[in-house]
């Protein structure tokens, strides 16, 4: 018998810092993050990110945030794009199936992206919601 430690599974789905970065508490070290769940925090990590806001790779996220718009089908056919493109570009792991894109709140702005998609080794079948506001929220008061 083998007697190393048994491993994951779905250890080649990776392991990695959690995110938002954060600490175990009394243990001195990072949260990190496996399988499933390290996935998730890389599609958001890649959703979140804007266009030029990393020095070394400029081109690297999804920049939704430019989609100040007007609240119709164009823009969710832009946001669509955008995000099967950067997800296709920065996650090898998977294989996007379908971008749907709702208005949760055309008040507040709040765009829902559902995001189905494979994992390529197993194809196994996963979903994503990821919450996102076209209205940058403010603390001004008038």
């Amino acid at each position: 018998m083998d007697n190393q430690p048994a491993k994951s599974k779905n250890h080649f789905l990776g392991s990695g810092w959690g995110f938002p970065v954060t600490f175990v508490a009394g243990y001195n070290k990072l949260h990190i993050t496996e399988n499933e769940e390290n996935i998730n925090d890389s599609i958001a990590i890649i959703l979140q990110t804007r266009q030029g806001e990393r020095f070394l790779n400029p081109f690297f996220g999804a920049g939704v945030q430019k989609f100040f718009l007007k609240m119709d089908d164009t823009l969710k056919g832009e946001i669509s794009d955008a995000v099967k493109t950067s997800l296709m570009l920065y996650e090898p792991r998977i294989k996007v199936l379908e971008v749907k894109i709702e208005y949760s709140d055309n008040y507040n702005g709040l765009v829902e992206i559902m995001i189905s998609y494979l994992y390529n080794q197993t194809n196994t079948r996963h979903n994503y919601v990821f919450p996102f506001h076209i209205k940058e929220g403010t603390n001004l008061v008038k």
